[in-house]
């Protein structure tokens, strides 16, 4: 399970600037854990709703510290594929996994980050 800073290290590495352009993001999306501090704390929000709604939050885009442009939903689909597996399900497949205790692969693992931290 990645820490919001290592997913802004990632978007780093991905999009460029520093980590503090992304970290608000990343802690938007796990910020259930102060109150559910359990993998399910990802049903809240690791979903392709949950990236729209991020974008609603923040905006469509932003410029980093290097004046490039980045597209928000881009930065809540890489820490949503980072949490599960490179996968994003829908709210749905959350449900099913919540209703059926089933556990598919992308609820079961996270991607490697190439970081340095």
């Amino acid at each position: 399970m990645a820490h919001p800073w290592q997913h802004s290290l990632s978007s780093v590495n991905k999009f460029g600037g520093k980590p503090e352009d992304y970290l608000h993001i990343h802690q938007w999306f796990d910020e259930s854990k102060s109150w559910y501090a359990q993998i399910y704390h990802r049903a809240f929000r690791h979903h392709t709703q949950g990236i729209f709604e991020c974008e609603q939050r923040f905006g469509t885009h932003f410029k980093n510290s290097d004046g490039k442009t980045v597209y928000t939903r881009y930065v809540g689909e890489q820490h949503v594929r980072e949490d599960l597996n490179n996968y994003i399900p829908t709210p749905q497949e959350w449900m099913e996994v919540l209703l059926t205790g089933e556990k598919p692969m992308w609820f079961l693992k996270t991607m490697k980050l190439n970081i340095e931290d």
